[in-house]
């Protein structure tokens, strides 16, 4: 028999092997040899539309009636202020599009030589991640290019897929180019992609799809447990993270670094826990932020909660609704860590008294 979700599987690998591969090129040819001015993302700009727009095209053929929760819109791109960028676009989403099928890949998925896309069709298939998400039926959600900083500065960012259905995360693939293979072994190189499907477990394969190896996050106590957290300080409350660390009894240095390779990091054992505390009131989580690192963490045998020790809701549309921050750790000390941030949260209602 079949395992459930086999081919949706091989559909969000292929489409982020794919955009891995685009987003890394973007940086060696645009980061790397343009003069940015302060401020200026032009390069990520290019990198996300590109990278969704090769996500959203793979998908639309495999599953056209599935919507999809994206990032980002192609208006300024229709218009004639646009044009540069929008060529440039559709040159770097056709020049990954078109790339030699590899492992697992399937031409009907509108990939292959032969395969470009027109102007139009690669802007439609931008626009395509507009959908409002929802409680009931499938999507998918696209983060192309997610933590741009770290894009920008060559360090980690990930690219990042997965499908929900009636409000549950079945499948979750993020892609991490610049993600050490094996970081006891430097030497092996660099660019990894982490895989779950609900039921049937986590793996990490090769950037090319090869080599996967179960994952399965390893016994940790607080006396060896790092918390993974991000590297800027908008993002999450380092501080607030700080004083669950003295509570807790931690002395490893915190393990700071972009996007949802986090996630990634801690099913491989590098940290124990990931904190993200709202730094503070109106900011909402994207669903697409943590929807494939939820799934990726529970499959390898962790807990991902909010402060108050409630799951995540994927159904409530774009946003993951009031932000209660997000707790992922291990089965053996999440209890650990959620009973210090409600201490410290405690503290701190405390203290505005």
């Amino acid at each position: 028999m079949s395992k459930a979700y086999t081919t949706e599987e091989q559909v969000a690998v292929a489409a982020v092997r794919r955009a891995s591969r685009l987003t890394a090129s973007v940086f060696n040819k645009l980061v790397k040899n343009e003069t940015l001015t302060k401020g200026d993302k032009s390069p990520v700009t290019v990198g996300d539309f590109a990278a969704q727009a090769v996500i959203s095209t793979i998908l639309k053929h495999a599953f056209p009636d599935d919507p999809i929760v994206g990032e980002e819109d192609a208006s300024d791109l229709r218009a004639e202020s646009g044009k540069e960028m929008k060529d440039r676009i559709v040159a770097l989403a056709n020049e990954a599009l078109t790339e030699e099928l590899g492992l697992g890949d399937n031409e009907n998925w509108g990939i292959g030589p032969g395969q470009e896309k027109t102007d139009a069709e690669i802007l439609d298939a931008i626009d395509r991640g507009n959908y409002e998400g929802g409680s009931s039926g499938r999507m998918w959600t696209i983060d192309p290019i997610d933590g741009t900083k770290g894009f920008l500065r060559g360090e980690q960012y990930a690219v990042c897929v997965s499908l929900i259905a009636d409000a549950q995360v079945k499948v979750g693939v993020i892609g991490c180019p610049n993600l050490p293979i094996d970081p006891a072994h430097p030497e092996q190189g660099t660019g990894v992609i982490f895989k779950a499907v609900r039921g049937q477990g986590a793996q990490q394969l090769t950037l090319s799809g090869a080599n996967p190896t179960p994952l399965q996050i390893p016994p940790c106590t607080p006396a060896t447990l790092a918390f993974l957290e991000s590297v800027e300080a908008a993002h999450s409350k380092l501080s607030f993270n700080e004083r669950v660390a003295e509570l807790l009894g931690i002395t490893r240095p915190p393990v700071r670094m972009d996007s949802q390779a986090k996630y990634g990091c801690l099913v491989r054992g590098e940290g124990g826990a990931y904190l993200r505390m709202p730094t503070g009131v109106g900011y909402r989580e994207k669903i697409w932020d943590h929807a494939p690192g939820q799934i990726l963490v529970e499959e390898a045998g962790g807990i991902v909660t909010d402060s108050r020790g409630e799951p995540l809701n994927f159904g409530l549309g774009r946003t993951l609704g009031e932000n209660y921050g997000v707790i992922a750790a291990g089965k053996d000390v999440h209890h650990l860590v959620l009973g210090a941030v409600q201490k410290a949260l405690a503290e701190e209602t405390r203290a505005k008294v």
